[in-house]
């Protein structure tokens, strides 16, 4: 499905400056061609400062649609349209390249990602996850690690992004489950308890850019 005239854009852009990527603008559809989309300056709502683009700029842009469904996509800018406003042109994805989100469910995705963790009692350890989302995370740990279900943690985990920039995510999170495995160890199911919207935000965004390459594979 693909956002109409008028619709609200949420947009980042898929910078090196890892304070760049963190600030998102709204933008508005104006018109729709064939292949992109004619959208207004985008502006940061906080202080309206609006957005320089260049072409070729790449953007991570989202939009809601019923529901509260957040559709993402990545797009870049192919130029610009002078009318009685100045319009940027975006490029226009495929339509399955906009992933959904629903508003209570998050994408889950496959990734080794580095996780510092410090229990409550105070013991320090490093693990690989195994995979993420927006609402939890899991690991293998074996018995140098003594976790049940139930137990607090603090994390930090390292989300490196596809425009070559590494961001730290910060959470506390709960194990809710304790699997064993027949190799003696076992995989924490973490969700997540106590997170900023803004450290969220970080780790969805790390989960649609894993998506959006598996797709492209």
């Amino acid at each position: 499905m693909y956002p109409k005239i008028n619709d609200n854009l949420f947009i980042q852009e898929a910078s090196s400056d890892a304070s760049e990527t963190e600030v998102e603008y709204r933008s508005r559809i104006a018109e729709v061609e064939d292949e992109a989309f004619l959208i207004e300056i985008p502006m940061q709502e906080s202080n309206g400062r609006l957005k320089k683009l260049h072409i070729g700029d790449e953007l991570s842009v989202y939009f809601m649609t019923e529901g509260g469904i957040k559709n993402y996509f990545y797009t870049h800018v192919l130029g610009f349209k002078e009318d009685v406003i100045r319009m940027v042109r975006v490029h226009k994805p495929a339509k399955d390249e906009i992933l959904k989100i629903q508003r209570r469910s998050f994408l889950r995705v496959s990734a080794e990602l580095e996780l510092a963790a410090r229990t409550a009692a105070g013991i320090r350890f490093l693990v690989r996850t195994e995979d993420i989302s927006g609402g939890g995370t899991s690991f293998m740990t074996d018995i140098s690690v003594p976790l049940e279900m139930g137990d607090h943690l603090q994390c930090w985990i390292l989300l490196p992004y596809r425009n070559g920039s590494s961001e730290h995510a910060q959470f506390e999170a709960e194990v809710v489950r304790m699997k064993k495995l027949e190799n003696g160890r076992s995989l924490a199911m973490l969700k997540f308890v106590n997170i900023l919207d803004g450290e969220r935000q970080k780790i969805i965004r790390y989960c649609f850019e894993r998506q959006f390459d598996f797709r492209n594979r």
